[in-house]
Order: C-alpha cells, then structure tokens, then sequence
C-alpha cells in the first residue's frame, strides 16, 4: 500500500503550481479529484494536442478523475457537499477570497468537516499589500530579488528557463506542508488552512545574496556571485562547434583538474588574481575545440565539465533509462502513450511503473 492511499484530495487548482502539487499526491496514492468549471481547466486547451487531448493537460494531471461544477448553481454546490465531507485534503488556487465568495471559504468547510486541510496557492499570500495583485512566475521572481542575481546583460536580459516560482514556490511547498499537516492531524485530529505565497520561497534560493549583504551590508549585484557568473569555475563556455561546456570545478582539486585538462597558462590558475582574465582564458582554449574534442578529456579529467545536452538526448540518456526517470506512461484514451512527467517521490512511494490516463472532461 502506497503511503497516502486512502487520502482523498479535491483539486480546484489550475494550469501548473496545484495541478503539479496534486500529481505528485496522486502518485503517492492519493484519490484526486479534479473539481472544473463548466468546458474544463484552462490548460486542456494548451498546445500541443496529442491524441486530442493537450499534452501538457495529461502530464500534469495522469491518474485523476475530473468532476465538472458550477459553483454558481445550487445543484452543483450539493454534489460537492457530500466530497467535502469526506475529503482529506483541498487545495485552490484562486485570487485570495474567491471562495470563500462562493461559500467554501475554510471557515465554512471547516465546519463541515473539522479534519480537512485546506491548502490555498497564490502569488503573494492570502494577506498583505500584495495579496490582490496579479503576476506570473517572472513578476514573482522579479519582486523578490531573485532575478536580479543574474538576469543576463543589461542589453540582452534572458528569460530563466525555469518556473522556479510556480514549482519551488508553489508545488513543492504545498506538498511539503500538506504532509507536515497529515502529520500533525495524527495527533491532534484536526485539519488547517495553508497559505502558500509562491514568493515566498523565492528569498529561500537567494539564500547566499542574502548571507553576503546580511554580513558586509552591500548585496551582490548581477553576475557578480560566483554561482551565478561571477566565476570562472562556474561558468558556460562555448566551443567552436556551437555546443557548450558547463564547468561546474569549484572546489580546488576539480579547479586544478579542469586547468590542467585545458593547458591552461600557469599566469591564469589562481583565479582570485584576476578572475575575468582567467575566464577570458578559459572561453579562449575551450572555443579553439569541438564538443566532441573535450567530452572524451573532461570524462577523463572528472572535474565536474560536462557538455551541455538537450532535453532530447537527455531523455535517451542511459543513465536516467536505467533509473527508471520515464518508465511511467501517460495515455490519452486509446493505446497511445508517452513518458509521463519525472517527480521527485522515491519509486517505494509510488506505484510500480505502468500507464494512467489523463482524465476526460467529465460533461456532469
């Protein structure tokens, strides 16, 4: 039996942050029922469709059932009464009081059902300044700092390639506290409500600008931390077959490896002398050579430089074929599959490796 088999999750979450956070509940065996509003959830209209469906619909939601209501209508406010009773966990993700509008706000359901854990995903939280304000991911990231670590050159800022905000700060948060509050309703036999703000989390990956300008009272600025471009021994060089090297050497044994690999002038190892003038050696001697010219020398070196790879060929990789990263198997509906989405729950957590299929659009 899987750890939160038995657990019944209503989820009235949207597009990435909950519809992820719920997934990684219904892969540790939860029953989550997906509660849509009239024509379904935004991302069931997400391109790419395959098989008719939106792909990125049927990764983020595999394994759960859909349940159409409008929560405007009567009717449809009793048929949710009964699931509330006896569900364990909900979790929404609307503006802060949205709900609670419609009357199942946690005050309500509590008094319903006293054992509910009731988790709330916003932006900014259910209170403060900013709690009604509108944002995505890069407003999230932009407001707290974080982006401004390392947004790019000033002329040419680059978008992050990741939803830091939306997963780091909503999705894993969320399921995090919602399993410290499973716990902690063992012992005392109530629920709670969570408030989770996706910024919040935010401050949390700029935990070393914040150790830096806590102690010298001047905060770094952009590219200037050493994992965040400031070094040569972390740093993205280009060879000359358009590919690039991530050099990840920080620590001094890699550092000596990886300048030795490359014959790097003995004026440049000491990178604290001149640390730009140490990069601009390294980006010389590595842009002189192919890809393939230093894979087979970086392996050879283990100095943490590696060729970076896309996500195609990272898939193939016989490293993560062997841990099983994309044995799980989403379908559609028919007898197409495709790898479903990799999560981070120890495999003795979920199910065996095998196929769920992505939840119709139920017409209620």
């Amino acid at each position: 039996m899987q750890p939160l088999s038995g657990l019944l999750v209503l989820d009235f979450t949207t597009l990435l942050p909950g519809p992820l956070a719920s997934l990684m509940l219904a892969e540790a065996g939860a029953e989550v029922i997906k509660i849509e509003r009239p024509g379904g959830e935004d991302m069931r209209r997400f391109p790419p469709a395959f098989d008719g469906i939106s792909a990125p619909f049927a990764l983020l939601n595999r394994g759960k059932s859909s349940l159409v209501l409008d929560l405007k209508l009567d009717a449809d406010r009793a048929k949710l009464k009964p699931l509330i009773e006896r569900a364990d966990i909900l979790i929404e993700q609307f503006r802060p009081g949205v709900l609670a509008r419609l009357g199942f706000g946690y005050d309500e359901l509590r008094a319903i059902n006293p054992r509910l854990i009731y988790c709330s995903i916003s932006g900014y939280g259910q209170s403060g300044p900013r709690a009604d304000e509108a944002g995505h991911d890069i407003n999230y990231i932009g407001n707290t700092g974080l982006l401004a670590i390392q947004p790019g050159p000033a002329d040419a800022p680059v978008v992050p390639p990741m939803l830091a905000a939306d997963i780091a700060g909503g999705s894993f948060p969320a399921v995090i506290n919602i399993l410290l509050a499973l716990r902690a309703r063992d012992r005392s036999g109530q629920g709670c409500q969570l408030d989770i703000a996706m910024t919040d989390a935010m401050f949390t990956f700029a935990w070393y600008a914040l150790a830096l300008g806590s102690a010298t009272g001047r905060f770094p600025g952009p590219g200037e931390l050493p994992l965040a471009g400031g070094s040569p021994r972390y740093q993205l060089y280009p060879t000359s077959d358009g590919k690039i090297v991530a050099c990840g050497a920080l620590e001094q044994k890699f550092w000596l490896a990886f300048t030795a690999a490359i014959d790097l002038p003995a004026e440049f190892v000491n990178d604290l002398r001149d640390p730009n003038a140490t990069r601009a050696a390294v980006a010389k001697l590595i842009a002189a050579q192919t890809s393939e010219h230093w894979r087979p020398i970086f392996a050879a070196a283990d100095c943490c430089a590696t060729i970076m790879v896309p996500l195609e060929q990272a898939m193939r990789d016989p490293h993560f074929v062997t841990r099983g990263l994309f044995a799980h198997k989403v379908e559609t509906g028919t007898s197409k599959t495709w790898p479903a989405l990799p999560l981070p729950i120890a495999p003795e957590f979920r199910a065996k490796p095998g196929t769920k299929k992505a939840p119709k659009l139920d017409k209620n």
